[in-house]
Parts: structure tokens; sequence; C-alpha cells
């Protein structure tokens, strides 16, 4: 059990029959009245983000979400195969539990599989990856405002801007939290 004035950023927790994950949070003691903790809850399962208040005393049943360490195989329509790097097994993950920053993976890449009780919800790609850059427009000398972007496709088929000295064949640095360049390989 976890009461709400012990909630933390990240924390899992059952409530009304649903997980919730902790985004932000903030212990308010007004002048008057009692204190009360102010959230940004996220709902596992579905994803959807709800502002809720809670008393400080209120105790909620602690949530464990399963995070396991697979390799991204190769994908057949809507489903992903993913493979347990212990037991090697392959499991079959619906398009749809997929985040946006999927596209930055490439086959043969380690990700970190969410479930909660068997049911899988979502993938964690890694934070940071390496991938060639495909196709890009090459920059022109003198073009040189304060940080010049252009369009670039990377291997995968995501398109990000990228700097202007960087060319097709380039090895890059991309963040999959946000989808940015960040440097060279």
């Amino acid at each position: 059990m976890i009461s709400a004035g012990d909630f933390r950023n990240g924390v899992t927790f059952d409530m009304d029959g649903n997980v919730y994950q902790i985004i932000e949070f903030q212990h308010v003691k007004p002048g008057k009245g009692a204190a009360f903790v102010r959230t940004k809850i996220r709902n596992v399962i579905s994803g959807a983000v709800t502002e809720r208040t809670f008393n400080p005393t209120e105790k909620f049943p602690t949530a464990f979400i399963e995070r396991k360490e697979m390799q991204y195989l190769y994908n057949d329509g809507d489903l992903y195969y993913f493979m347990d790097n212990e037991s090697y097994e392959t499991t079959p993950i619906n398009a749809s539990v997929m985040g946006d920053n999927f596209k930055f993976i490439k086959e043969n890449t380690d990700c970190k599989v969410l479930s909660y009780k068997g049911s899988v919800f979502g993938v964690e790609p890694p934070n940071f990856v390496e991938l060639e850059v495909t196709k890009t427009d090459p920059g022109f000398k003198g073009d040189t405002a304060t940080n010049a972007t252009k369009p670039a496709t990377l291997e995968t088929g995501a398109e990000i801007k990228v700097p202007l000295f960087i060319n097709e064949g380039d090895r890059i640095r991309v963040d999959t939290r946000t989808g940015e360049y960040m440097e060279r390989a």
C-alpha cells in the first residue's frame, strides 16, 4: 500500500480497478484548511492523462509493472515481433501498443516491453539510437543563419530536422524521447 503523501514521479498504483502512473505531483499546504496532493496521473493501459487531488492520508495498493528487456526482430503488418533475451521465446505485439517514438527503432534493437498482469501496454525504446541518413538535400555554403536545419530521412523511414552540415550516408544520434538530432555518431 502507498499513501498519497508518499507519491513521487514514476510511482504506479491501483485505483478504481485501473493502474495509474504519477507524471507530476505537488504537495500543497494552504494557510487555511487541510493539506492535499495535486497530481497529474496517466492511465498506463489507455494512456489517458488526468489531473486529480488526493488527501495525503488516502492509501492505494501498489501496482507492479513488469519491464522486460526484449529484442525487436521484425514486423509483419500490424504485428511487431519481439524475442525474450533469456528464454528466446518470440512474442507478437500489436501496432496499437507502439508509441510514436518507435519509428526510430530498427531490427535487432533491445527495448523494454512493459506489461501489467501479463498484458503488454507499452514498449520503451532506448533513449538514444544511432541511425544512418538515407536522404537529405545538400546544405549550401553561406546558408548559415543561426540554428539552420533541413529535413532528413533516416534508415528507418523516420523524418527529422538536422543541421545543414549533415549529408547522406552520415551516422547520427537521435533522442527517441523527443525525436531530435543530438550529434554525429
